[in-house]
């Protein structure tokens, strides 16, 4: 196995890298918010307080991704990255308070450093890939973003589940110092083999360069802001909440459930070329219609929950397995896309500035996931999420025709 890895191009083993690095760092991510959600729900924080400890993580997710852009394009993606994840242990440290001193300043503290943390080493990876692909490999380059983000999701899944099953089995304090001491290692690998240079650009650009100038980019961006915001209206507080005092179900359920669907969205992710590539990488045309299937796809599961047609539990597994499809396969063309339009030097300038746009429509969801359900119901935050992708739809008109 060490011999084959050795043997390999040095792209490659940067890739695998970037890669390694994304999944650890995923995995903790996404079990830290299931260990959030559920721990503090616990304690009787409601929906919308619940939904306020991760106000800093996104807020800090939209300055990250528009500053981390420039940095990146200035120190090296492999700093860019190796701070993401030195930044993820510092947070999850944080939390290793006795339960009685973790606050509501003190956990959304360490939440916003975790958003920097992420959206750091998820602009890195993305970034990375650019460089290590050909200039004319437009299919390679859509596999490689697909492989990425599909495997991404899938861990993000993982996470779920072993935040929910490490909640249960070690409680709060137990689970988070097992994430912590398994990303250490993680980190001291990646300071040792990533490469120096990875995403430098030739130029240092000026801190005023961290507003693209590419339509195309702020179109895409836009589009992606209202994708996420829909996403996350009802998906990031709002079901698991739901879940767990509607139907009653405990904590290695909502976890596993939340789990299985991530790693499913994650699955469609990666194959999503073979089902939309026919010989062909996709463009805004592309991108137009899934955006309007999904709209669809929403506004009838809203209606579903809010007549009772059908029972909340079938609905909402059946209703979730088709739009986590259709959801994964328009994440993956966007996730395409911009690494497709982004300018060969200095390329996480513009990839910082479309995730700065995707950590806001986070931001706005997560806000409203809290408020909605709260006031008005899992069927509102649907209603919510169909008139956004909706708009989704609308802005993707505007996206470039000619892609081949």
């Amino acid at each position: 196995m060490i011999a084959k890895y050795r043997s390999l191009p040095d792209s490659v083993k940067q890739y695998l890298l970037v890669t390694g690095n994304y999944w650890a760092f995923t995995l903790t991510d996404g079990a830290l918010r299931m260990l959030v959600v559920l721990h503090f729900y616990d304690l009787g924080y409601t929906p919308l307080a619940i939904a306020m400890l991760f106000l800093f993580y996104e807020i800090f997710g939209v300055i990250t991704n528009l500053i981390g852009g420039w940095l990146g394009a200035r120190l090296g993606l492999n700093r860019t990255m190796n701070i993401g994840l030195g930044l993820q242990i510092v947070a999850l440290s944080m939390l290793l308070l006795p339960t009685a001193m973790l606050t509501v300043p003190w956990v959304m503290a360490a939440q916003a450093l975790s958003g920097i943390a992420k959206d750091l080493n998820k602009m890195s990876a993305k970034s990375a890939i650019k460089t290590l692909v050909p200039k004319d490999a437009e299919d390679k380059l859509y596999r490689w973003v697909a492989m990425l983000t599909g495997s991404k999701n899938a861990l993000k899944g993982a996470g779920f589940f072993l935040g929910g099953l490490l909640l249960s089995l070690t409680g709060f304090t137990g689970a988070v110092a097992i994430m912590a001491a398994a990303l250490c290692v993680v980190w001291l690998g990646s300071m040792l083999r990533l490469k120096a240079d990875l995403g430098k650009a030739k130029s240092k650009p000026k801190f005023t360069e961290i507003f693209s100038k590419s339509e195309s980019v702020n179109i895409l961006s836009a589009a992606r802001l209202f994708l996420f915001a829909a996403r996350d209206v009802w998906f990031v507080i709002a079901l698991p909440v739901f879940l767990a005092s509607q139907l009653g179900w405990d904590h290695s359920s909502v976890g596993a459930f939340l789990a299985l669907w991530v790693i499913g969205y994650g699955m469609v992710q990666s194959i999503a070329p073979s089902l939309t590539a026919r010989n062909k990488t996709p463009d805004g045309h592309v991108a137009t219609l899934w955006a309007g299937l999904l709209s669809v796809v929403t506004l009838v599961l809203a209606v579903l929950i809010f007549t009772g047609w059908v029972a909340p539990q079938i609905a909402l597994i059946v209703g979730l397995m088709v739009f986590g499809a259709v959801f994964a396969i328009n994440s993956s063309v966007h996730s395409y896309l911009i690494v497709s339009y982004a300018n060969d030097d200095g390329v996480s300038l513009d990839i910082g500035f479309y995730y700065m746009a995707n950590a806001l429509g986070r931001l706005l969801g997560t806000i409203l996931s809290g408020w909605v359900y709260q006031e008005a119901g899992l069927a509102a935050c649907l209603f919510i999420s169909a008139a956004m992708l909706f708009v989704t739809f609308v802005i993707s008109f505007k996206l470039p025709r000619t892609r081949s």
